[in-house]
């Protein structure tokens, strides 16, 4: 059985509740990928762990092509790869691995009709990200500061964006 490569659709937070404060740290990823082309394969697992093709967890997912690992420390690098399959429990090879580090913000970027640049960051409930901008890669400046809500993430619109030829953004978590 071969199955097709893995996407990484969407990575959400865990809301994790004490005493009616959030508390950060705990992420999950959800993951997708495409359906196997065996007319054999019954379901699939996912596979992580935290070093390269050494893969210390495993969830047993059955016949979807999608699915959330929750849990996941912040800062720590975590490696994820899919196998399918058969009702023999004869496996596929893994999926092509793909590396993810719960509690790094990631920033989305749409242009308005305006030429204002909407930008959604998504990162830790709670923590603070400055939002920077360069015209190239190597004069960066602070032009927000953001703090994701209880969804993880947060727009910001940069009224400026028209007034330069390039633009590029990051984040950078405050201290």
């Amino acid at each position: 059985m071969v199955l097709s490569g893995i996407l990484f659709l969407a990575l959400l937070l865990d809301l994790v509740q004490a005493q009616d404060a959030t508390l950060p740290g705990s992420s999950s990823i959800t993951l997708a990928w495409t359906r196997s082309p065996s007319p054999e394969a019954i379901g699939y697992f996912i596979y992580y762990g935290t070093a390269s093709g050494q893969y210390s967890n495993y969830v047993d997912v059955g016949n979807v092509t999608a699915d959330t690992i929750p849990g996941l420390a912040s800062g720590t690098t975590y490696f994820f790869a899919i196998s399918s399959y058969d009702t023999n429990g004869l496996e596929s090879s893994f999926s092509k691995e793909i590396s993810y580090v719960p509690g790094l913000s990631t920033v989305g970027i749409n242009a308005t009709p305006t030429g204002q640049i909407l930008l959604t960051v998504n990162g830790l409930i709670g923590q603070s990200y400055d939002i920077l901008a360069a015209q190239t890669l190597a004069n960066w400046v602070v032009i927000g500061t953001v703090t994701p809500g209880a969804s993880g993430s947060v727009n910001f619109t940069d009224t400026n964006a028209a007034s330069f030829p390039a633009r590029f953004y990051c984040t950078r978590q405050t201290p």
